[in-house]
């Protein structure tokens, strides 16, 4: 178990302020209310979670209006958990019931800007999604002939992007679990073992040391590497001369970590440390680039330039990390196409992949904290060469 855990949840004062920028940024967007319906988004600003977005049954709804506190209107099996927050204004209804799934209620609520011809946010941009049935977003807005919808996605997740104190302490906190719990693989992973075993015993070992969850935990062994990392187990035993890599995803209290490590079984060929050793300071230079005002594309290049020493296609997954919250994975991306500026306390992923041999791939992964200096390592940081179990 991790000692010094924090306090779980948040002081109400942590939801007004976040509630607060978004009613500015509102304001100067000429929007009048702001619907979010996705499990992170209510997390962000009510508090409210649960494992029952698990079930695809029921919609959730939070509406910001101007000014004052956000409303929910949710189905009353949240109503107790719901109300247990900083929130006061709780509709509810009895769901499912497809032939009104809160549409009533959200009709009602959101009458006067539709009457005053408003402009009401909603979330239409990359990574997100529109959590009702279709066709209750068309019966909504039949009923609301007068509203405006804009889109809100930049707003919200901009929010999202930079994180309070508060949340880098939780974003710590998981961080140094999943470190303990890579120190300890080499104590139960070994030449033999079924890679399924090596996954299963992860999970229990990053819960023993005080994870709420391992949702995601992916990786491969092969000789030499691997070609494949989002894969679930197979029952292949580990043998002499494979590369394992494990990547995961353990929570505490909401927040994510996102990182992984290599191992070679019994020794490792010179194509495999040579990879490793290029990704290392691929990182590095990821690392050393992340400073205020440097730009999202600015850490795609400088680990592209490390990455080209190996792999002429600078990594071939699409982007080389990534924001890190309340999701595994969030805005911004580290990608030739993402210009987005680096800020103080937004919290990061560094994710440099190579390509290698006759089709084995490599990657690697730190998690840190934008600081008005050098950033800080939330993770605790790989070996420089390549270990062996």
């Amino acid at each position: 178990m991790i000692q010094n855990a924090p306090v779980r949840g948040f002081a109400p004062s942590e939801f007004a302020t976040r509630t607060q920028k978004a009613q500015d940024l509102m304001a100067a967007d000429g929007l009048d209310g702001l619907l979010l319906m996705s499990e992170a988004e209510l997390a962000y600003f009510s508090g409210f979670q649960t494992p029952f977005w698990q079930s695809p049954t029921r919609p959730w709804f939070l509406f910001i209006p101007a000014s004052g506190k956000p409303v929910a209107v949710i189905p009353e099996i949240g109503a107790d958990l719901m109300r247990r927050g900083w929130l006061e204004d709780v509709r509810t209804w009895s769901a499912p019931q497809p032939h009104d799934d809160g549409i009533s209620l959200l009709t009602e609520l959101l009458s006067p800007l539709a009457t005053a011809k408003a402009r009401l946010g909603i979330m239409k941009g990359h990574e997100t999604h529109l959590r009702m049935p279709l066709s209750d977003w068309e019966r909504l807005l039949a009923a609301l002939p007068g509203l405006s919808i804009a889109d809100a996605t930049g707003l919200v997740q901009g929010l999202r992007m930079v994180k309070s104190d508060a949340e880098i302490e939780k974003l710590a906190h998981i961080c140094a679990i999943g470190s303990a719990t890579f120190a300890a693989t080499p104590d139960f992973a070994r030449e033999g073992m079924a890679l399924d075993a090596i996954f299963r015993e992860f999970r229990r070992t990053a819960i023993g040391l005080g994870a709420d969850n391992a949702p995601y935990v992916v990786g491969g062994a092969d000789q030499g590497g691997y070609a494949d990392v989002i894969s679930l187990p197979s029952q292949r035993p580990l043998r002499k001369g494979d590369v394992l890599m494990l990547d995961t995803g353990c929570t505490w209290d909401g927040y994510f970590c996102d990182f992984d490590r290599n191992w070679a079984i019994g020794h490792a060929d010179d194509a495999a440390r040579r990879a490793y050793d290029v990704l290392w300071r691929a990182t590095e230079a990821g690392i050393d680039a992340a400073h205020p005002g440097a730009t999202c594309r600015d850490l795609f290049h400088a680990m592209s330039r490390v990455i080209a020493e190996l792999d002429e296609s600078g990594g071939a997954v699409g982007r080389l990390g990534h924001g890190l919250g309340l999701q595994l994975t969030e805005q911004p991306s580290h990608a030739a196409f993402d210009t987005t500026a680096l800020q103080e306390n937004m919290v990061l992923t560094i994710e440099p992949s190579v390509t290698y041999g006759n089709g084995l791939m490599m990657v690697h992964e730190e998690n840190i904290v934008i600081t008005d200096g050098s950033p800080r390592l939330l993770t605790k940081r790989a070996a420089p060469e390549l270990p062996i179990i």
